[in-house]
């Protein structure tokens, strides 16, 4: 059949928008190509043996000395329900105990450990993970509670083990919540003991290690209460800080973590606390004998160690001195301790 006219103009007309929708489409896909050549997409990590070696080059977080929202409390109050100076940082003599703690009592409390005569339990199945370097550095990564009786008891191992590669210039008076111990621990920084938030970030220096702290924070006055994983990192993605928020992904990315204290020291990972020491020996029952201590009386026991509260936390902290020693070649000066050695070749 002999083609119309009005069909001949409607193919013309439908070429015509077929041709200028092929031109359209390919400058689309030109100025799509250019964009992606000028902003490539971020490549997609996929990790299969677990988590992947970082090294970061950049900056840490350094926190305020002190919260408006939640400032010091000056008046004394009850074991149980105290607040007692929480925030307050050590006095000088107060972080002196921890700073310069003789290495002998590290030795005998190494010694003690190996040889049987610690009554509290010490150590904990530590787990290895590639090396988390930060400015050539391997580091210490820390996330913890400040609501955690456990968290707070660890804390005092693990400043003492920190301070045998370097020294903090501020650590600060905390507790457990009311309803987990009302324990009197340290706090790396000032902590938001009145809401829900992250405290991240301390005031520790060293040439061997990095420290890398990431604390969540619940209302102190309740009990023991952890925010979602999915919360914690969103607050530290919105620090913008590479190596806290690359630091909590490789927590993540671990797959270990199933709650608080939960520690990475070079390449080995701890999850939980590496000693039970709430007094003189390990508790049998919901009474803690650190819970009705004061700081001060803390801190004195470990200036002169006599007991064996003092000496486990001593000894708590050599189990954490040897994994970072034995992790990063023994390059620090306790790594020469013989206790050291000797619980090195514990760990295995």
């Amino acid at each position: 059949m002999p083609e119309r006219a009005s069909e001949r103009s409607w193919i013309k007309g439908t070429n015509n928008k077929l041709l200028l929708l092929a031109i359209a489409i390919g400058l689309i896909a030109i100025a799509m190509s250019s964009y992606t050549l000028l902003n490539p997409p971020a490549p997609k990590v996929v990790y299969i043996n677990g988590p992947q070696p970082y090294n970061i080059t950049g900056s840490l977080l350094v926190p305020p000395t002190s919260l408006s929202s939640a400032p010091v409390v000056a008046q004394n109050e009850s074991f149980g329900s105290r607040l007692t100076n929480i925030n307050s940082p050590l006095n000088a003599s107060e972080l002196a105990v921890i700073n310069y703690a003789p290495a002998s009592y590290f030795e005998t409390a190494g010694e003690m450990f190996l040889n049987g005569s610690i009554n509290n339990s010490i150590g904990a199945q530590a787990s290895t993970a590639p090396m988390f370097m930060v400015n050539g550095k391997p580091s210490v990564i820390y996330l913890g509670s400040i609501t955690c009786i456990f968290c707070g008891e660890n804390r005092w191992a693990m400043a003492l083990a920190l301070s045998r590669f370097g020294n903090f210039t501020y650590l600060f008076k905390g507790y457990s919540s009311f309803g987990d111990g009302d324990l009197p621990t340290l706090y790396w920084a000032p902590a938001h003991y009145n809401q829900s938030a992250e405290d991240l970030g301390n005031f520790y220096s060293s040439r061997y290690i990095n420290f890398i702290s990431i604390e969540d924070a619940m209302p102190i006055t309740q009990g023991f209460d952890l925010n979602p994983m999915s919360t914690i990192q969103q607050r530290v993605n919105a620090t913008g800080n590479t190596a806290y928020m690359d630091a909590l992904a490789f927590i993540i990315e671990t797959k270990d973590f199933a709650g608080t204290p939960f520690t990475v020291w070079g390449p080995y990972v701890v999850g939980g606390a590496d000693g039970i020491v709430f007094g003189n020996s390990t508790p049998t029952s919901a009474y803690y004998p650190i819970a009705h201590m004061t700081h001060a009386q803390v801190l004195a026991q470990f200036a002169k160690p006599d007991n064996q509260f003092a000496w486990s936390e001593y000894a708590a902290a050599d189990y954490y001195v040897a994994l970072l020693c034995k992790g990063t070649g023994n390059t620090a000066p306790v790594c020469s301790l013989p206790a050291i050695q000797g619980i090195e070749a514990k760990v295995g």
